[in-house]
């Protein structure tokens, strides 16, 4: 499974070749193939949104320091991640803080090959079915489908198809917001496109600095697992000192500006 982590890496520095939808008009978001990337780029709030699968050993942190900083976001898993139970504790804890609970996919399948972004791997039915899995590992936790309308596909990696399935399962499609490395936190020093969290966190700060974060949906993911020691979560705290120094805010992903409205069809 390893390799397939390049995807959400490589979403960030191939933006050229699938462009975004049009210019958002003010005040909405902005999509890219049916997708939410980002919210109202004229209000400076961010979107902090993380992912999980298989690891999530930053939970209890990431909750500490959301908690203590009086900062709602929003968590991302998949129905393998919600049935461990290793994670029930932190997901009960994270839903009686007020966070955004969402879905991930069941089992984090890979709907597009790297390659080809405009074929599929899952059919219709695989990909419904699936969905729908996650979406009944959620309502154990008693999280009904109603609040939590938006969907974080795995690998963070689609096409307008699975969008527009998304849409007829009456969900919305979201992504991170591409221009930043704070995706790569999962990589370790083994890969070529290996990035350290000094890196990233750089990445961040440079891209503020050059046209802003206004609108921001910033990924992180919940875990990294041990393969990597530099963990990224746990330069949370300072990451959200500096961004609130110069200005932002942070919400749930369905509080972001311009997000609510989602995607026009077609």
């Amino acid at each position: 499974m390893r390799p397939l982590w390049v995807g959400g890496y490589l979403l960030s520095l191939c933006l050229g070749a699938w462009s975004c939808d049009g210019p958002a008009p003010r005040g909405q978001a902005q999509c890219m193939g049916g997708g939410v990337m980002r919210g109202d780029t004229t209000q400076a709030a961010i979107a902090l949104v993380f992912t999980a699968h298989t690891f999530a050993e930053g939970g209890a942190h990431i909750q500490r320091v959301l908690a203590d900083n009086q900062v709602k976001a929003s968590f991302f898993l998949t129905g393998d991640a919600y049935r461990n139970p290793v994670f029930t504790g932190l997901i009960r804890g994270l839903r009686a803080d007020g966070h955004y609970l969402g879905a991930h996919s069941d089992r984090h399948l890979l709907y597009c090959p790297w390659e080809r972004r405009d074929s599929l791997l899952v059919s219709r039915d695989s990909f419904r079915r699936d969905l729908q899995a996650n979406y009944a590992e959620m309502a154990r936790f008693g999280i009904e489908a109603t609040e939590a309308p938006f969907f974080m596909p795995p690998f963070e990696w689609y096409n307008d198809s699975i969008s527009a399935w998304t849409r007829a399962e009456g969900k919305q499609l979201i992504n991170f917001t591409p221009g930043t490395l704070s995706q790569a936190d999962y990589t370790t020093p083994d890969l070529p496109h290996y990035r350290s969290s000094e890196e990233i966190m750089a990445s961040i700060l440079a891209r503020e600095g050059q046209s802003g974060l206004n609108g921001y949906i910033l990924l992180i993911h919940l875990g990294a697992g041990p393969g990597r020691a530099d963990k990224f979560y746990l330069h949370l705290q300072p990451l959200m000192d500096s961004l609130r120094g110069r200005g932002y805010r942070f919400c749930r992903i369905d509080d972001l500006p311009g997000v609510a409205a989602g995607c026009p069809e077609g």
